[in-house]
């Protein structure tokens, strides 16, 4: 954070100093209980129907405490600890984040999206930071209350910023991008998720589509030409330019000749009738689309086709998105248990039926959350879908996966099937099966300490 006068604070919140001084500086900024105080200097907003122990923030003075309370309901002063009173704190912190995101100039690219956005921001960032001081979301860590800490994270020495956007419910996106104020914003893909916060997929597509109205005018939106649901978004009244990516659908930044390769695929580019050969770390067609999204952005930001291109070479993979590694009994095991969702699912299917040719498949699949009262139903299309693959075994877990082995069953699976409630005797199972000749996807909630420990446990040690 660039350090801002306390004086300058108190005009700017028309705000009253109860006690302590103003000529001295604030180098970070929290909201109380929201965000962990670890700094001196810090600016703290405070509610008024928060309480709070005064003798924590005294060690950490100087400090600049900013609320609504009352006078006499703040009980104790400490050497060190300023307090600025305000008559409204939500209307201090919006004049606060709009001055401070104000004072920087830069680019700003927001990504949302089902699946593929954590990847898509990573691969920007990593084009990005060949020659720029990039500031972005951390990891998938994209909840809307760690947007402000980010949006601290700008400094003088920022020349672009790439920030992940979180979706829970319908607002957060709007919520967000008021906070981040884009100026390019990506929406990846639109599918089943998150449905017990939006209620249907018609709310989820609405509350996706909260970042069209949240770029800052005129500005650029960058779509996926073969999405279904993202064609149903309204982008007739953006006033800013739409630039699209796709495989399938004529689009402005476009691959062809999409192959799998040793580590990741290969495709062609084409863009205005010119034709670059690509390749991008990781498996499966959606990783392409992930890197259309990177390469195409990073285009948009002044960076050359050909140096994102050699750049995205050298991009790493997160851990745990089907993560390749030599397994038990000289298996291979394709870890995903970063997240799940019936995109997810669609995607790691089609990565262990083309590197699973000539081997044993087996998919090992958990619950998918966040479906609301459209659990059954989904978990039911993801055991449809998987009758669809040459798949030897199919064992799920959880009491929401049972409806995937079910459909699976009555859709005419012709492998195996197991179901578990929990990971307890899977592991034993497995290692009967595993050999040189399988291959294992194992897919379920980031959540699930369990499942990520089987996964583990699976892989042949380092």
């Amino acid at each position: 954070m660039e350090p801002l006068f306390v004086h300058h604070l108190c005009k700017l919140f028309n705000g009253r100093i109860l006690f302590g001084n103003d000529d001295w500086s604030i180098h970070h900024a929290i909201f109380h209980k929201r965000h962990k105080l670890e700094h001196t200097h810090t600016m703290i907003f405070l509610g008024r129907r928060q309480k709070i122990y005064w003798g924590h923030i005294s060690k950490f003075t100087p400090c600049l405490v900013v609320t609504d309370k009352k006078e006499e309901d703040i009980k104790k002063f400490y050497p060190g600890v300023t307090i600025i009173q305000v008559n409204n704190l939500v209307h201090a912190h919006w004049k606060f984040t709009n001055y401070y995101r104000n004072l920087f100039q830069i680019p700003v690219v927001a990504i949302t999206g089902t699946c593929g956005k954590s990847t898509t921001k990573e691969m920007i960032k990593h084009i990005l930071q060949k020659d720029h001081h990039v500031q972005a979301t951390e990891s998938s860590k994209n909840e809307p209350r760690r947007s402000f800490p980010y949006l601290m994270g700008i400094t003088k020495q920022t020349d672009m910023a790439v920030f992940e956007l979180g979706l829970g419910n319908t607002g957060n996106i709007k919520h967000q991008c008021n906070l981040f104020k884009p100026t390019i914003g990506i929406i990846t893909n639109i599918r089943e998720h998150h449905l017990d916060g939006c209620n249907s997929i018609e709310g989820y597509i609405q509350a996706k589509g909260e970042i069209i109205d949240g770029i800052t005018q005129p500005g650029i939106l960058l779509l996926n030409a073969d999405d279904q649901n993202t064609k149903k978004l309204p982008i007739s009244n953006f006033k800013g330019n739409v630039f699209y990516i796709g495989v399938q659908q004529p689009s402005d930044y476009h691959a062809k000749n999409i192959v799998y390769a040793v580590n990741g695929m290969m495709f062609d580019f084409e863009l205005n009738h010119r034709q670059f050969h690509a390749f991008v770390p990781g498996y499966g067609e959606h990783q392409v689309y992930n890197a259309l999204f990177s390469i195409a952005c990073a285009h948009l930001l002044g960076i050359g086709i050909d140096t994102a291109i050699e750049q995205l070479k050298s991009f790493r993979n997160m851990a745990r998105h089907l993560e390749i590694s030599h397994g038990i009994n000289g298996s291979t095991i394709i870890d995903d248990t970063w997240t799940i969702n019936p995109l997810s699912i669609e995607a790691a299917l089609q990565v262990i039926e083309n590197l699973g040719k000539h081997k044993r498949k087996i998919v090992l699949l958990g619950n998918i959350y966040r479906l609301g009262t459209y659990e059954e139903e989904y978990h039911r299309k993801v055991g449809s879908a998987v009758s669809e693959y040459t798949v030897d075994y199919l064992i799920t877990i959880g009491d929401k996966a049972q409806f995937i082995s079910s459909q699976a069953i009555e859709d005419g699976f012709k492998g195996s099937v197991n179901h578990f409630e929990t990971t307890e005797g899977v592991f034993e199972q497995l290692v009967s099966l595993l050999n040189e000749d399988t291959i294992l996807l194992i897919k379920g909630p980031m959540k699930s300490k369990s499942m990520i420990e089987l996964a583990q446990k699976l892989k042949e040690p380092n």
